[in-house]
């Protein structure tokens, strides 16, 4: 299984408007403004491609997928898993049209019931048979999932998680491959799915302050230790992470990822 990183950021992004708009003042660490020339700083919206049975399947359509998709060269995509339906997560699906214009079947959208709802209720013109064609309506198909489906030969295990106050908000596994991106607690049974895990990819928002919805990094570490991969990366940070000096906080087998990381299991 291969995994790429498209991206590992946040809903503003790194380097943030906000901060730019500020002369820098609000970065504490100074990570957007070393983000202009460190591209590891540099963070699109949070979003990864899992290959496997010479499969592409795409975690979320985030804001940023086409600066994604041309950046890693991808060639294909075989369907997409939604974890949740905030704007980063899947504001990008109308770019997505450009994988679809050749399929003979619809492109297959997996996710809770209430993330498929809220993407045919954000994207109406795509799912209206009297809309016009022409060549910007992605050929989609919305699937409601929960607990354990199969796709491509492998089933994907569906794992609840705590995110504000989405019902419908998923993780996702995969054999020893899980993907969180976004969470603020985890329940007793949401944990125990996440046993014997090779590879953990974890919400990791920011060091300082507590938020409503997220963890931050000093929860993200506790939680890691507590499901105990064989390796942690965390995604889905803010202006708020610095690896060059953050990464000494962490134990072995966690890292801070970042846009364009590829790792194989």
């Amino acid at each position: 299984m291969k995994i790429t990183f498209l991206g590992t950021g946040t809903s503003h992004g790194v380097p943030s408007i906000d901060c730019m708009l500020s002369g820098y003042s609000l970065c504490r660490k100074g990570v957007c403004l070393a983000a202009v020339s460190d591209p590891r700083q540099q963070r699109t919206r949070s979003s990864v491609l899992v290959e496997y049975s010479g499969m592409h399947v795409l975690i979320d359509v985030s804001s940023d997928f086409r600066t994604q998709a041309l950046r890693e060269r991808i060639p294909k995509i075989d369907a997409v898993l939604v974890t949740h339906c905030h704007a980063d997560h899947i504001s990008g699906i109308p770019d997505i049209r450009s994988y679809t214009a050749h399929r003979e079947n619809p492109l297959p959208l997996y996710g809770s019931d209430e993330s498929m709802s809220a993407i045919r209720q954000s994207f109406p013109y795509v799912f209206d048979p009297t809309a016009s064609i022409g060549g910007g309506i992605p050929h989609l198909s919305t699937n409601p999932v929960a607990g354990v489906f199969p796709l491509f030969g492998e089933n994907i295990t569906c794992v609840p998680v705590v995110h504000g106050g989405l019902s419908g908000s998923f993780g996702y596994r995969i054999n020893g491959f899980a993907y969180i991106s976004d969470l603020k607690s985890l329940s007793k049974d949401s944990v125990a799915l996440l046993e014997g895990l090779d590879v953990l990819i974890l919400n990791c928002l920011r060091e300082a302050h507590t938020h409503s919805s997220h963890l931050t990094l000093e929860q993200s570490i506790s939680l890691a230790r507590e499901i105990r991969p064989g390796k942690c990366y965390f995604i889905h940070m803010s202006h708020d992470i610095d690896y060059r000096t953050d990464t000494a906080k962490l134990d072995d087998g966690m890292s801070f990822s970042y846009d364009g990381l590829i790792i194989e299991i």
